[in-house]
């Protein structure tokens, strides 16, 4: 398993502390915003990881902003990236199994304990375990390859 993984310019001291624990775990990770400076631009670094995660450089991808919510956006661009930002350990199963989420994004005001749990529940996770939701995510994708 590998996981590209970045940060803005805030998030650092979370991404560091995600890799630590991702490293312990025996799991390899891709560092995608090892510089970073106050006006770095996030969008930059969502871009980075998505691509990681398209090209099958990384199995999955974890995004770190404020809110969460900016990298969330930044990464849904990317065509075949389903980004979910994950505020508990039922949404990271849920992302995964009726979503088929590939890349998650947390803020870094949660509790790094929570976030720990956050993330071994979505590697955990089976992608789509649901005909309904393999369908509906098909509708998604037939959606966006249209465009």
């Amino acid at each position: 398993m590998k996981i590209a993984i970045a940060s803005d310019h805030r998030g650092v001291e979370y991404k560091k502390e995600v890799i630590k624990y991702l490293n312990s775990k025996n799991i390899d990770t891709i560092d995608c915003s090892m510089e970073n400076t106050p006006t770095d631009d996030y969008p930059d670094f969502a871009f980075i990881v998505c691509d990681k995660v398209i090209s099958k450089e990384a199995d999955l991808g974890i995004l770190v902003c404020r809110t969460g919510i900016g990298m969330s956006i930044a990464a849904n661009k990317v065509k075949g990236i389903r980004c979910a930002k994950i505020n508990s350990v039922e949404d990271a199963i849920l992302s995964r199994n009726d979503n088929g989420a590939n890349v998650m994004t947390f803020n870094y005001t949660d509790d790094m304990n929570d976030i720990k749990m956050y993330i071994d529940a979505f590697i955990a996770a089976d992608p789509i375990n649901d005909e309904r939701h393999q369908r509906r995510v098909e509708k998604i994708t037939r959606y966006d390859n249209a465009r």
